[in-house]
Parts: structure tokens; sequence; C-alpha cells
């Protein structure tokens, strides 16, 4: 127990008892956050963000509803320290809501997280850390901030498997340098030893997959909340053959093949989006496949932007492994990326996140494939 707490604080430049904010969601790993810290002696004060929910859906079991708020309590109490919960709903639908939907109607597939926690979370979480005299805002995302006299660096998590860095990628340097990770030293099975060893009422809560204003439907949400993406318009092939109609180009993914409603006789494939004639281009497995995209919104984490090219590893969604690619910064806040080899699905509105070993180095919005 001893060598999991020093591994997981490590990382903190200051000792205890100074004060910190931690971020609660009412899950195992922002509770055992709390705990790690309440435990080593630190000054913890919890807190819980009030997102956005469509309404009569404010008790279904993800982050920060209702069911969530009641567990972070539980937790907070039997740890003794104090707890509250910050209202946003309005910032959170303004900030992050309507820039889903917005992504959805100009037809690439966003990543609400990456909004969410730079323009919102942290946003909120610091100013109200400063408000009570808080050293630091805590959280238990699976990934790590290593502080050096050049500034902090955005580190993949011990967990590979649980890695959280992709969504963080967009924080900015000066919001990573007021924040600690301490369950980004942990395995997972750690962060649920220590959740068991402690009697928190989380210790066997599941893990959330969904989107937390979402849930698993995300096209059931969409026609609720923008029925104007309900769009039907012509499935192609990459030589411009009309096979047949799709619903609207926000229900497809690129690199779906199921539920296309296409009978060709041969497995097809999502490999394009046509917004500005509402085609959806199919094509056989090898059509998925290239070789570069370009992003745009580059943001870099280095002390420096990088000006040459130079070889790294980037990572094109949150589930996938980062693949060898030369970075071509341009002058104009975007960059291009070349993969070494072929890569399937790069998927426009999506982040592309360039690392060298475990350390993040930057990203940027996926603009198109090359």
């Amino acid at each position: 127990m001893q060598e999991i707490l020093k591994r997981a604080l490590r990382q903190i430049p200051f000792r205890p008892p100074a004060r910190v904010l931690v971020a609660m969601s009412g899950g195992v790993d922002s509770s055992v956050a709390a705990a790690l810290m309440h435990h080593a002696g630190y000054e913890v004060y919890g807190v819980m963000l009030k997102l956005w929910s469509e309404p009569g859906r404010e008790h279904e079991n993800r982050c920060c509803t209702l069911g969530a708020q009641v567990l972070a309590r539980q937790v907070a109490h039997k740890l003794g320290i104090p707890f509250e919960v910050l209202d946003v709903r309005e910032a959170f639908y303004r900030t992050v809501v309507q820039a889903f939907l917005e992504g959805y109607r100009a037809g690439r597939t966003p990543n609400p997280c990456l909004v969410c926690n730079r323009e919102l979370r942290w946003q909120v979480l610091l100013a109200y850390a400063e408000k009570i005299g808080a050293r630091a805002l805590v959280t238990g995302h699976h990934a790590r901030i290593l502080f050096t006299p050049e500034g902090p660096w955005l580190l993949r998590g011990r967990d590979r498997a649980k890695d959280q860095s992709y969504v963080l990628s967009w924080l900015r340097r000066s919001q990573l340098a007021r924040t600690f990770l301490p369950i980004g030293e942990l395995t997972k099975a750690e962060v649920r030893q220590l959740a068991e060893t402690w009697h928190l009422p989380v210790a066997h809560r599941p893990d959330s997959q969904d989107l937390c204003f979402v849930g698993g439907d995300y096209r059931g949400f969409l026609r609720r909340q923008a029925p104007d993406t309900v769009r039907p318009g012509p499935i192609v092939t990459p030589e411009g053959k009309v096979v047949g109609t799709h619903e609207g180009l926000a229900f497809y993914t690129i690199g779906q093949r199921r539920g296309l409603g296409v009978a060709a006789g041969r497995r097809l494939y999502v490999v394009d989006k046509d917004p500005a004639r509402n085609l959806l281009v199919v094509g056989p497995e090898q059509a998925r496949y290239r070789r570069g995209l370009r992003a745009v919104q580059a943001h870099w984490l280095t002390p420096e932007p990088p000006k040459e090219a130079f070889e790294a590893e980037v990572q094109i969604r949150y589930t996938t492994r980062a693949r060898p690619a030369r970075i071509v910064p341009r002058a104009d806040d975007t960059f291009e990326v070349w993969f070494q080899e072929p890569v399937a699905d790069i998927t426009p509105g999506q982040a592309a996140v360039v690392y060298q070993g475990d350390r993040v180095l930057g990203m940027g919005i996926i603009e198109r494939a090359l």
C-alpha cells in the first residue's frame, strides 16, 4: 500500500498540508484520487460540475448525473472532506453540446471531451481552486504530468489500456502547470484495490463508456436535438456510382460497415463524406486507407512550436494506437502527417495527437485525409 501511495504522489511538487481541489465525478478513479490526497495529508476540497442532461434523462448511470452526485457525496462524507456541486449546465450546453451538434451538421465526427476539458472543466475548476485558495486541481484521469524547469509535460498513463492523454491533449500548458493526476501512475487494478481497501462505495462501479450527455445512442440524440441532420441523400462509390440512400451524413462514421443498407455483393465501408453535395461515399476495404492527413488548430505542448519536419507517432482516435509518421508543421497553425504505412479511417473532426514515446508533443483537429 505504501509503495502505491508513494508512486501515485511522487510527481507532486509541494508537500501536505497544502489545500487542493479534487474534481469528483462519482466514479472510482476520481474518488480514489480524492482519497489518495486525503490519506497523504493534503487538505482536500471535493467538487462536482453539474452538467446539462436531456430532460427526462437526468437519472441515467453516467458521469455527473444525480446518481453520481449521491455517490460522490458518500465518498466525500466517508473521507470527511467538504464537497460542493457547481451548476454549469448553461455553459456546458453552450460550449460543448452546441459545438458537438454543429460538428455533425458540418459532416464531421467531433470529440466533445477535447472542448469540454479545455474550454469548460479546467476553466471553471481552476477559477474555483483560486477562489478557495487551493494550490492545484486534482483529477482522476489516467495520464501523467511531468514538471520540469522548461514547463509541464503531458504523458501517457502507466496503464496504457486506460490512457486518457488523448482527450487531455488540447489543455493549455498554463492549465497543466496547475494540475495533478495521481491516478496516472497506477493501473486500473491498483485503483480498484485502493478503493476496496478504503471501503469506498464506488469500488465496483463500472467505468463509463459513453459521452456524458449522450448515452449509448448518439444517433437518437441527434434526432432529438438536431432534427435538421436527418437529411437523406445518395450513397455513392468513389467512382460516383449511386448504390443507395443514406438517412443523413451525421448518422454514419468513417470506417462503418454495418447498417449501410447497400447490397453490393461485397463488403463496403464508409470511406468519405461530401457535405457540400450531401454524399456518403462507400468503398471496399482498401479504400479506407490513406497515407496522410491535414490538421488544423495546431496546439503544441512543447516549449516552442516546431518549425521543421520531424518524426514521431500520431494517434488519430481515442481507441486506436499511435503510428509512426513524419509531421510537417505549417506557418498557418496547421500541420500535415505522413504515415510510414497507410492508416485506416482518418476521420475529420477527431484529434491527431502527436507523441514521442509517452510524451505528448501536441495535437490538431483533423480537417481531411491526404
